[in-house]
């Protein structure tokens, strides 16, 4: 759970605060085989490291997209069922912010837990998936059930935990945030309205 957390923290931050793709496309240095020989914690689940820091150049998005998509098939056979999940989520949400939405659904599709594992993951991905399919009428009604998920009894702890260690405050149901983003802005660019469309308003 600790992992999981801390992970949604890191993505949210690099996709709510890069700027826009640029029009031309960027230099993206990073040793590749370097990367893909990482352990999958380091590579996947640690802040400043992995393909964070390559996701995080404007207009690197899809090459950090590539990236993740080559370390999945590489390592397919030593990773756990949660690892797999989180990876194909990462790229889905970075293909999505190139606004290549043909390849993110199937990914975020494929990245969603059983409901009954992670209610939470499962209402996100839900309304992710509503809002780049242009269905505001769903995305609205998962977002009401969605808000009334119980706060299970672990959540204030480790809420406190990240507090502490990443200085990122997390409120429950801990993508509603987001979910709220992506009504808001609905009709805009994904990487815009995961970030409430600050950027775009300024």
């Amino acid at each position: 759970m600790q992992v999981r957390l801390a992970t949604a923290v890191a993505v949210c931050a690099i996709l709510a605060t890069a700027a826009p793709a640029a029009a031309e496309a960027p230099d993206c240095p990073h040793d590749r085989e370097a990367l893909l020989a990482l352990d999958v914690v380091a590579f996947d689940h640690t802040l400043n490291a992995g393909w964070r820091p390559l996701a995080d150049v404007a207009g690197c998005e899809g090459v950090a997209a590539d990236l993740i998509a080559e370390y999945r098939k590489r390592h397919e056979a030593r990773l756990r069922p949660d690892q797999r999940l989180g990876l194909a989520w990462h790229e889905a949400q970075l293909r999505a912010a190139t606004g290549d939405y043909a390849r993110a659904i199937p990914l975020f599709e494929a990245a969603l837990p059983a409901r009954e594992r992670n209610e939470d993951r499962w209402f996100y991905g839900q309304a992710t998936l509503a809002f780049l399919r242009g269905d505001r009428a769903r995305l609205e009604a998962v977002r009401a059930e969605y808000a009334r998920l119980p706060k299970p009894d672990w959540f204030d702890k480790e809420a406190e935990r990240i507090k502490a260690q990443e200085g990122a405050d997390l409120a429950w149901p801990m993508n509603l945030h987001i979910v709220d983003g992506l009504i808001r802005c609905f009709g805009r660019p994904y990487r815009e309205a995961y970030a409430g469309c600050r950027a775009a308003d300024g």
